[in-house]
């Protein structure tokens, strides 16, 4: 070959190779198209998950003391010779038709709820009633009892121990005094009760009689009333 067609074949091959880097961008760049682009990250909300709610616990519940209203009981006194006289409890208050009825078995009644008073050994008024002449006189020598002396009333497997502390007598012709009767501080209604009390009462119709009283109601029952007021000293 002449040295003029050699001279000519090398530019000629210089040429294509600059017009090829050009077009291509080089094996680099090559590489570059040819790669696929990463994934674009998007960044989600971050949520911070609820906490659960703490509400406060509730407070335990304190079991409430069983009330012994509704407990038929037994009522002992020793200075008058009386032992467990059956004393049953109604929903009344004192003397009325049910109370009279349970009277006139011999028995003694107790009433209790809104007109009534407390079960034995509750703070407030435990009224028991009981027949002093017919039935069998339960109570015929309730009058006769004083200061210190004691009653029980046994209920629910327990005893409850009364001390006398006051006698007061009942109308049955006066409002207010059946409402001091049956007051749950007796002689003071109204009056919130501290202490657990007792009244014992029965019927005045040898002193009524005595004095020329001789009104009854439509139970049979005399003016007055005696009753016996006794303050809890002690439970076994």
């Amino acid at each position: 070959m002449s040295l003029s067609r050699a001279f000519s074949v090398a530019l000629s091959g210089a040429v294509i190779a600059v017009l090829v880097g050009c077009s291509t961008g080089g094996a680099d760049a090559g590489a570059d198209a040819r790669a696929p682009s990463p994934p674009s990250t998007v960044a989600e909300p971050t949520t911070t998950p609820a906490e659960p709610s703490r509400e406060s616990p509730s407070p335990t519940p304190t079991p409430s003391k069983p009330s012994t209203r509704g407990q038929t009981a037994s009522l002992t006194i020793p200075e008058i010779g009386l032992q467990d006289l059956r004393v049953v409890p109604y929903e009344g208050t004192t003397d009325d038709w049910p109370g009279t009825r349970i009277q006139n078995e011999g028995v003694a009644a107790s009433p209790y709820g809104s007109s009534g008073g407390v079960g034995p050994g509750e703070v407030g008024n435990y009224l028991v009633t009981a027949h002093r002449l017919s039935a069998g006189g339960p109570l015929r020598e309730l009058p006769t009892l004083d200061e210190g002396d004691t009653v029980t009333i046994t209920a629910g497997g327990k005893a409850y121990k009364y001390e006398i502390t006051d006698t007061r007598s009942t109308s049955f012709r006066s409002e207010r005094s059946l409402a001091e009767q049956r007051a749950a501080v007796p002689g003071s209604p109204g009056l919130r009760p501290t202490e657990a009390v007792i009244t014992i009462s029965t019927c005045a119709t040898p002193e009524d009689n005595a004095a020329g009283n001789f009104w009854r109601d439509d139970k049979g029952n005399p003016e007055h009333r005696i009753d016996k007021i006794g303050v809890l000293t002690s439970v076994t």
